[in-house]
């Protein structure tokens, strides 16, 4: 990077952060620390519910994804919208009157404390893995400007997350990511600009986007069923809306958001636009990642994007074989570029039978070279067995770096920064209010001061940021992140859902019914899913429905069992 691009990442991060323990100073009391006193707009709510969701990985990982298998990923998010109408209609109003930090702090109004103890495990356990990956994305843009080891880099985002969230709480948070979203719209729509700028003078959008889609790659929408295809309309919107609601709903990374709302209406407006904002957010996202694999099929592509790993492959002893394949490559890529062009003089001309044949021409081409960077990355495992062979994660960013103009490339890149240390501060502040509402201050000190449990918090913050910290360093092998994060959160959200929907919905069920239920639906929900039984967005549903059924079972017999002790 230039020197310009180095002085936009850092004064724009600086000043972020700044802001943020600046509008949070003075800030003492639990319900300051971990609820921003309840005074938020919902302007700065809504921002801070997307910017939680809207991780480094979305901005690293969702081009990646469009560029390698295509639109599909869009249709996990329509659910979310229906998810929003019923959140705002259930789960706000109620969250609100209890007064609660946690949503978890309900349950054991509704049922007991066990029930409340189990959510909450499950949710650190969860939100404590995911936080993980999303500090090992931004570590990833470190890692490929200065050519280190990601441990290193990974080690200082973590930190410099964990200060300004020890440091601030929720309004540090709140606030930071108000300017982070806004920041992000405009850096992320300038990307797409300056894409179709950078592609040869008569291939336009409209064309870019053809060109694409006759290689598969604009396949947002998929009407087939199929129960191991985890993006389809039907995955997305019953799947989706399942795990929507339960992210939404019941992950205190998000129900702490939208509880600092100054009223209700407030929360409600934030969620009900983020809804409508979300999915032509993420359609745009993945539409870059489309006419950046436009782009590179006029321009040759890396034979590998992550530089790093390349680069150790070069000293090693298979200089000779890399040699070879990147001649093989460069050979190929001369051979796709031609069919390529074929392809466009096609498309100008309409000749529908030509396009066909291009079609197929241009496929083959596209799997002629897969096949050479199959050979590079089996060559990657010989060197060495820990390689990261994935580098679905480094695409965008290698593009950004070697082709957009100075000044922008900083802008980017501390957009993905930015957009990383927003939601990783989301998450580490909901898992030191969870473990100080939920367990520190109802289990091991009841009486302690407001100033006391403030304290707790911060402790609670770093110990949660060091142990994040550590999964990160293990989240290079999971390959791509976006998909790692939602897998991840599916094996447990459903279950965690299933336990609210009872609590709201079955009043006749008490809480050792719902206890033994959500143990019984998140064994058989963990079979499920790591036998790849179903795609992963239906783990959501069958967990909740196995909750529920499971609940009414356990809580008729035990109601029987009660009778005949009563008649004996």
């Amino acid at each position: 990077m230039s020197y310009i691009d180095w002085a936009v990442l850092l004064v724009t991060i600086l000043a972020i952060i700044g802001y943020g323990v600046y509008k949070s100073r003075g800030e003492q009391s639990m319900d300051a620390y971990l609820l921003g006193n309840q005074s938020m707009p919902w302007y700065t709510v809504c921002l801070s519910v997307m910017a939680t969701q809207a991780s480094a990985i979305t901005f690293l990982s969702a081009p990646g994804l469009a560029y390698t298998s295509g639109m599909s990923f869009v249709q996990f998010y329509f659910g979310l919208p229906l998810a929003m109408i019923v959140l705002c209609v259930a789960f706000v109003p109620i969250f609100h009157r209890l007064k609660v930090y946690t949503a978890y702090e309900y349950l054991e109004q509704r049922f007991d404390l066990n029930t409340r103890a189990l959510t909450a495990f499950l949710f650190l356990i969860q939100r404590g893995l995911s936080t993980g990956i999303t500090i090992y994305a931004p570590s990833i843009i470190l890692s490929t400007i200065l050519n280190i080891d990601t441990t290193i880099t990974t080690l200082f985002i973590g930190g410099l997350v964990v200060f300004y969230t020890v440091y601030g709480g929720t309004k540090a948070v709140s606030y930071t990511q108000l300017l982070q979203m806004s920041i992000i719209f405009c850096g992320m729509f300038a990307a797409g600009i300056m894409v179709v700028h950078l592609l040869p003078g008569n291939v336009g959008f409209e064309k870019a986007i053809s060109i694409a889609g006759k290689m598969g790659r604009t396949n947002a929408i998929d009407f087939n069923f199929d129960w191991k295809n985890p993006y389809n309309i039907w995955s997305g919107i019953i799947g989706g809306f399942f795990l929507q609601l339960s992210y939404f709903g019941t992950d205190q990374s998000q129900v702490g958001r939208y509880l600092s709302g100054a009223s209700v209406g407030q929360s409600r407006l934030a969620l009900l636009m983020n809804g409508l904002v979300k999915i032509p957010m993420q359609f745009l996202i993945l539409l870059i990642g489309v006419l950046v694999f436009t782009f590179y099929q006029y321009n040759k592509a890396p034979l590998f994007f992550n530089s790093y790993e390349l680069n150790k492959l070069e000293k090693s002893e298979y200089k000779a074989e890399l040699d070879k394949i990147q001649l093989d490559y460069n050979n190929a890529f001369a051979t796709k570029k031609v069919e390529v062009e074929k392809l466009d003089k096609a498309l100008d001309a309409n000749d529908q039978s030509k396009i066909d044949l291009q079609r197929i021409a241009v496929k083959k081409a596209d799997e002629e070279t897969k096949s050479i960077r199959k050979e590079l990355t089996d060559l990657m495992t010989k060197n060495d067995e820990k390689a990261n062979t994935n580098d679905n994660n480094y695409i965008f960013l290698s593009f950004v770096t070697q082709y957009l103009p100075k000044g922008l490339i900083g802008l980017l890149i501390a957009i993905i920064f930015l957009a990383s240390m927003g939601s990783t501060a989301s998450a580490l502040n909901s898992l030191a209010s969870t473990s100080v509402v939920d367990i520190y201050k109802r289990l091991i000190n009841k009486d302690a001061t407001d100033r006391e449990y403030v304290k707790a918090s911060r402790w609670s913050t770093i110990i949660w940021g060091v142990v994040c910290i550590v999964m990160a360093l293990f989240a290079s092998k999971i390959g791509n992140l976006l998909e790692a994060v939602n897998i991840l959160g599916s094996f447990i959200y459903g279950t965690i859902l299933g336990v609210f929907v009872v609590a709201f919905y079955l009043k006749s069920v008490k809480g050792k019914a719902v206890f033994y239920a959500a143990i019984l639906a998140e064994i058989i929900v963990c079979i499920l899913g790591f036998n790849d039984v179903v795609a992963f967005l239906w783990l959501n549903v069958i967990g909740c429905l196995l909750v529920v059924i499971f609940a009414l079972v356990v809580q008729g017999l035990m109601g029987e069992k009660a009778t005949d002790l009563q008649n004996n």
